[in-house]
């Protein structure tokens, strides 16, 4: 069941002025923008990699607690996650040293108890959890709404 997914970057110029595309396999990016000013700076005109690794974490979450509940006999109705990343100045360079997770979900039949315990279960056994276990803080809210 082991498979590779792809993704690539092109680049031209500098590290500040510079600008990239990044694209994936699937087509769900396809030559989108990013840069300096989207990464560093407030700039919506193009992505960033910590953007994109925040919903790729949140994604990886969100199906991970989908299949847990359905090892439970239980089904959502639905699933919000968010995920913020924090890119945080590390000497010379930077690091990702916060990653904050919170999921909302609503799910017919459970009490928060079990909830809780299967939120935290999905969110330890995520492979994008235990990929991204070196970030010294990985925050996590898992909340039953009705």
């Amino acid at each position: 069941m082991a498979a590779d997914k792809h993704a690539s970057v092109h680049w031209e110029g500098a590290g500040k002025t510079g600008k990239g595309l990044i694209s994936t396999e699937t087509g769900a990016l396809k030559d989108y923008p990013y840069g300096f000013a989207s990464r560093f700076e407030d700039d919506k005109r193009g992505t960033n990699p910590e953007e994109i690794l925040g919903a790729a974490h949140a994604g990886c979450l969100t199906m991970a607690f989908a299949f847990a509940l359905e090892g439970a006999g239980l089904t959502a109705t639905s699933i919000d996650t968010k995920a913020a990343v924090r890119l945080a100045k590390d000497g010379p360079g930077f690091k990702i040293d916060r990653i904050q997770l919170e999921l909302e979900a609503v799910v017919p039949g459970i009490d928060d108890a079990k909830f809780q315990q299967l939120a935290q279960g999905a969110k330890e056994g995520c492979p994008l959890s235990k990929a991204l276990a070196s970030v010294p803080e990985i925050s996590f809210k898992a909340t039953l709404k009705s």
